[in-house]
């Protein structure tokens, strides 16, 4: 399971729209997430507007927070985007297996069917290989949130790690320091808490808030995983929908 998980406190200015750019990600199998990050003050209508739709569009979860619940609402989205995904995914299995007349979602199975199908997801939601791309906003308004986006990033991967399938996450922040790029990528797939280190502390804040194209480029990366990554991640879902399709039948 794919995610990127946003990080904000402002409103995108620069390039294509954010709410396009989550939509392309959700049509290729990503869910989208954001978490508006306040401390003081109000982040604004039109931004929190922004991050609802952005959420919406990807498929996911928004949250307006101040940082000292950061570390919970992440891993609070985190977790209810695995489960939304696996129930969507029993849903379509219930009508392909059983067709139009039969149940179309768990509620409608018979009680002790429905207790073994959430038996089942329950399992997934903690065997499913999962990846979560982390993409911070580093415009100027960020940088005194972020020693608290570094401190839940961590708490994130302590919580991944209690998990027993495979979990692993990468970091983005945007805009890009140099050459006009939209994001720059500080951590690639880890899930070693001693990979995460001082990521933030040599960035140089911008007023730029490039998020859609900064969206399309963690798309990319997405994209551009190497084969054997993409097998293994395959094969470990292949087996999750055979235990659904088993316990549905």
């Amino acid at each position: 399971m794919k995610q990127i998980l946003i990080i904000t406190d402002g409103c995108s200015n620069v390039g294509v729209s954010p709410v396009m750019a989550a939509a392309q990600a959700l049509q290729e199998g990503i869910t989208v997430n954001v978490a508006g990050v306040i401390d003081y003050g109000t982040i604004g209508e039109l931004g929190s507007t922004e991050i609802q739709e952005i959420a919406k569009a990807g498929g996911g979860f928004s949250q307006i927070v101040g940082t000292k619940h950061l570390a919970q609402t992440m891993q609070m989205m985190t977790r209810k985007t695995v489960v939304q995904t696996i129930q969507q995914a029993v849903n379509r299995e219930l009508t392909h297996i059983l067709g139009e007349g039969g149940a179309r979602h768990i509620g409608e199975l018979p009680p002790a069917k429905r207790a073994q199908v959430v038996e089942v997801m329950d399992e997934l939601t903690e065997t499913s290989a999962l990846e979560i791309a982390l993409l911070i906003d580093a415009s100027a308004s960020m940088k005194p949130k972020l020693p608290a986006v570094e401190d839940s990033i961590r708490d994130l991967l302590l919580s991944l790690q209690s998990r027993s399938g495979p979990s692993r996450i990468s970091v983005f922040h945007f805009p890009g320091g140099r050459m006009g790029e939209d994001a720059v990528m500080d951590m690639g797939w880890t899930s070693e808490l001693s990979q995460v280190k001082s990521i933030f502390g040599r960035l140089r804040m911008k007023g730029a808030t490039p998020t859609g194209p900064a969206i399309l480029q963690v798309i990319d990366y997405y994209r551009y995983v190497t084969l054997g990554e993409q097998k293994d991640m395959v094969e470990s879902y292949g087996k999750g929908e055979g235990m659904l399709g088993d316990y549905v039948v």
